[in-house]
């Protein structure tokens, strides 16, 4: 790591308008200070814990890889994010098939259950851009608990009996806009806690957490509210956000705003406008944005999922199967991706990954029978999980001080082309047919993730050089802006 970071220092010193402001601290202590300020470990290059945390983690550069889960699973910061994580997740989903069923109990009206299942998308959309900056101005773990909090109170008001439909979209609407400062204060907190391939198999055990809290959803939501009934079941929900909030309140430790405490703190609307221009104007991260933005091709068939189920003859249950068949695969694709293939190759994987990821959609102009359809989404779901090293990719590139509302925007993107992709390919299904739309959507998903490859391939050597030295990524904008690595400066175009 010596050699990594007395490159990084003598780079600064032979440029003018990096010197202008660091000039008078030493590469060796800069280490210290930057420490010091942002609460992190004592030796970010190595991951070594602060004392305060004891001697449980070990060099990620100089251990075996295969580690990564054992090591990051005995971090107690990471066990209560991930636990509060679990939590929040889960609270979501109940949230959100108990409000649908609510409202759906209340007026017999599916248009209106649509309705209201489309609100827990939509404030994402348009609260991304605007509130994943929170995490960039104010402690991370101070916008979890009232992130958590703030939807305890709101979704505890959705369960009040009798109030119109209105003013449940409502508080539909404001319960789930917390989610995006949560999002993104969660995971840019993760880096400060975990750092280069601990930080990839922390990421994937959210990920894959994530994937089988679908899963539960869909199997157990419905029979918690048919057993304690809509209501009950939206209220009870709130407890999980508070216990969430909780956990990550006297389970992870203080740290302050990323932003120098000299500093005069930005608006928020300069914060959103200074993210925006880092995201597309680094390729690195411009490149791993877009890759992430596919899934607007390839999940269109699970938001088909009914008409696909009546089309071969069968049912809810066939349409549940074709809805679970992703989440499946990414289970088992998300294991085998992070736990079995060696950091480097992962990395240079996303391409490849994300082309296959798309391939299965162009089988269904042959028209497959059921069982073969959720075959070909469970092989998707498979390499779809290429977007677990994605992920965790963007975060490592990002810089301190930007990476919140980067990854907010990122996640609020990857909402609104999903949604975008379903409702549209739900349209095209009256004029072209459904199996028509799927193919032709398998086929833009080939050719997009074939463009996004072949600058990957150039670019991933500096995403995989950031998970041996983490110190890099967690820099100020300005000491990534000297690193030739890191495509800033639109060296490298994703086309």
């Amino acid at each position: 790591m010596t050699p990594v970071r007395t490159k990084r220092g003598s780079r600064r010193v032979g440029n003018p308008r990096t010197d202008s402001r660091k000039i008078d601290i030493p590469p060796q202590d800069r280490k210290d200070t930057t420490s010091t300020h942002r609460g992190a470990s004592t030796d970010v290059g190595s991951g070594e814990p602060p004392a305060s945390q004891g001697p449980a983690r070990e060099a990620p550069s100089g251990g075996d890889w295969r580690r990564g889960y054992r090591d990051v699973v005995g971090v107690g910061e990471f066990r209560a994010l991930w636990v509060a994580h679990a939590l929040s997740m889960t609270g979501s989903y109940l949230l959100n098939i108990a409000v649908a069923l609510l409202v759906y109990h209340q007026t017999s009206s599916a248009l209106a259950a649509g309705i209201t299942m489309a609100l827990t998308f939509l404030p994402q959309i348009i609260g991304g851009p605007l509130l994943a900056g929170l995490a960039d101005l104010f402690p991370r773990r101070g916008v979890i608990v009232i992130s958590d909090l703030t939807r305890a109170v709101l979704v505890a008001g959705i369960g009040i009996p009798g109030l119109p439909v209105w003013a449940i979209w409502v508080l539909v609407f404001c319960s789930t806009l917390p989610m995006v400062p949560f999002g993104a204060a969660r995971a840019a907190l993760m880096a400060e806690i975990v750092q280069g391939e601990r930080y990839v198999a922390g990421s994937a055990i959210i990920n894959l957490t994530t994937q089988v809290g679908t899963l539960a959803g869909l199997v157990l939501g419905g029979g918690i509210v048919a057993a304690v009934g809509p209501n009950s079941a939206v209220m009870f929900n709130g407890l999980t956000f508070v216990a969430s909030a909780l956990i990550i309140r006297f389970g992870v430790r203080y740290r302050p705003a990323p932003r120098d405490d000299r500093e005069a703190r930005p608006s928020l609307w300069r914060v959103t406008r200074d993210g925006t221009r880092l995201v597309f104007g680094d390729a690195r991260l411009r490149t791993l944005g877009l890759f992430a933005w596919l899934a607007g091709f390839y999940t269109i068939p699970y938001g088909l999922a009914g008409p696909l189920a009546d089309e071969v003859g069968g049912g809810p249950m066939a349409a549940g199967l074709l809805m679970a068949g992703p989440s499946m695969g990414a289970i088992v694709g998300g294991f085998v991706l992070t736990r079995l293939i060696n950091p480097e190759s992962r990395m240079r994987l996303i391409g490849p990954l994300a082309v296959a990821a798309s391939v299965p959609l162009l089988v269904w102009a042959l028209q497959p029978p059921l069982w073969m359809m959720v075959g070909l989404l469970m092989f998707s779901g498979m390499t779809a999980s290429y977007q677990f090293v994605a992920n965790a990719a963007f975060v490592l590139c990002a810089p301190s001080k930007g990476r919140g509302l980067a990854f907010g925007l990122v996640a609020a993107g990857l909402q609104a082309v999903q949604g975008i992709g379903i409702a549209l390919a739900s349209l095209l299904v009256e004029i072209a047919g459904i199996h028509a739309v799927i193919t032709v959507a398998g086929g833009l998903g080939v050719t997009g993730a074939l463009l996004l490859a072949t600058p990957w391939s150039r670019l991933s050597a500096g995403a995989i050089a950031l998970m041996h030295t983490p110190a890099a990524s967690d820099g100020p904008d300005s000491d990534r802006a000297a690193d030739p690595r890191s495509g800033t400066g639109g060296g490298t175009s994703p086309q």
